[in-house]
């Protein structure tokens, strides 16, 4: 038998194509094929099986996709663990996985309980820990409190004196001559000073409560890094080929304007946020792969597709909606199918009032009223001419 060349893999592949096998189907085959040695009845035998297998996952029509998407991923949500991970070796670095993350991504909650960046790097920075460090110095906040070890009342004086930590400025990259300007908006009237180690303000306020919320204030003071990422774990990547930074907290739109930052592939767990930066189509991608992660990591087998149906849903308003009575479950247009969801009195009283109309096109309408559902062969309907019937027995006869 003739061995299998590039060129007849192409020619093959065509054909495929020509029978109406997606184009990224076609790449996928080829990817796996072309460093194989096959002989041209193995491959034939291969696309065969890869036209069959893909025509019998075609949906037929009428299938109520919709339910059987819910039905997919509601099953398998059963099976998920409800603890919160923490992250090897790194302590209160905790991450919502399994079931309370999947309830967040479909409620698309405003703000998730654990927000995170995984932040890429460009060469040189992501080559070394050393290099990397420096971009993880721009990104990470640092508070007055993380670099002092104590901040005084001086009653005498009715000072604030705080006692900065130079070996934890200079591993951060902070000059502490520059804290001073920092504090300046503390001063309505008196003076901010330096002496050594120590900076020392006189807000001119004698009044002990006072001086003691305005020490909680300074104490809050963010000296340098983005607002909103507490901190930084700097990790090598999964291959090991590169260093990046996985932070706790998320400010997106500041980290990718840092000089360092790999703005193409840096992302957030934060949805809203995503879209609000990227837009709709970024968002919907983000909660495929949100979700995907959450059900790999948890062992489970669940078919994209049914992803697909759940974000597109979600996202084709433009706007991201949730699953529920507040988002797409309230926005229908049956009122039926509204009560049948929640809050069923109301529904239907609020119906009353404005005089709704019910068209009974969807499917939990017509099981309520006890009607043939418009889904399967329910949606098939038959004319029947009877006086040709009628011409055809009288021939037979």
């Amino acid at each position: 038998m003739a061995k299998v060349t590039p060129k007849i893999l192409d020619e093959k592949l065509a054909e495929l194509q020509e029978d109406g096998i997606p184009e990224d189907l076609i790449e996928k085959i080829k990817t796996k094929v072309k460093n194989e040695i096959l002989e041209e009845e193995q491959l034939e035998y291969l696309l065969n099986k890869v036209y069959i297998n893909f025509n019998n996952a075609i949906v037929e029509t009428s299938e109520p996709v919709g339910t059987v998407a819910a039905q997919s991923i509601g099953e398998p949500g059963t099976q998920m663990t409800l603890r919160t991970f923490h992250y090897a070796g790194v302590e209160e670095f905790s991450v919502t996985q399994g079931l309370p993350r999947l309830i967040e991504i479909v409620d698309a909650r405003r703000f998730p309980s654990t927000p995170m960046m995984t932040v890429f790097l460009e060469k040189p920075y992501n080559e070394s820990e050393k290099n990397a460090i420096k971009v993880h110095n721009r990104i990470e906040q640092i508070r007055i409190e993380q670099i002092t070890h104590d901040v005084d009342l001086d009653f005498v004086n009715w000072n604030i004196i705080i006692n900065v930590i130079p070996e934890i400025c200079e591993s951060k990259g902070i000059d502490i001559e520059l804290i001073p300007e920092i504090l300046k908006r503390y001063k309505k009237k008196g003076t901010i000073k330096r002496e050594g180690n120590s900076i020392i303000i006189d807000p001119g306020i004698e009044d002990l409560q006072s001086l003691q919320k305005l020490r909680e204030k300074i104490l809050k003071k963010v000296v340098k890094g983005i607002r909103g990422v507490k901190r930084g774990l700097l990790t090598p990547s999964d291959d090991n080929k590169e260093w990046l930074i996985k932070t706790e907290g998320t400010n997106l739109q500041s980290v990718v304007q840092i000089d360092g930052v790999d703005t193409t592939r840096s992302v957030s767990n934060h949805i809203h946020e995503i879209e609000k930066l990227y837009g709709i189509e970024a968002a919907r991608n983000m909660i495929i792969k949100e979700s995907q992660k959450v059900l790999e990591q948890q062992g489970l087998d669940v078919d994209l597709r049914h992803l697909l149906i759940l974000s597109d849903l979600m996202c084709v308003g433009g706007v991201i909606q949730s699953i529920g009575r507040h988002g797409i479950s309230g926005s229908k247009s049956s009122v039926f199918a509204r009560a049948a969801f929640e809050v069923t009195v109301n529904q239907l009283l609020d119906a009353g009032l404005y005089g709704e109309e019910e068209k009974l096109l969807g499917i939990p309408e017509n099981v309520i009223i006890g009607q043939v559902s418009p889904i399967g062969t329910g949606r098939v309907s038959i004319m029947f001419d009877l006086d040709a019937n009628l011409e055809i027995l009288k021939s037979k006869k």
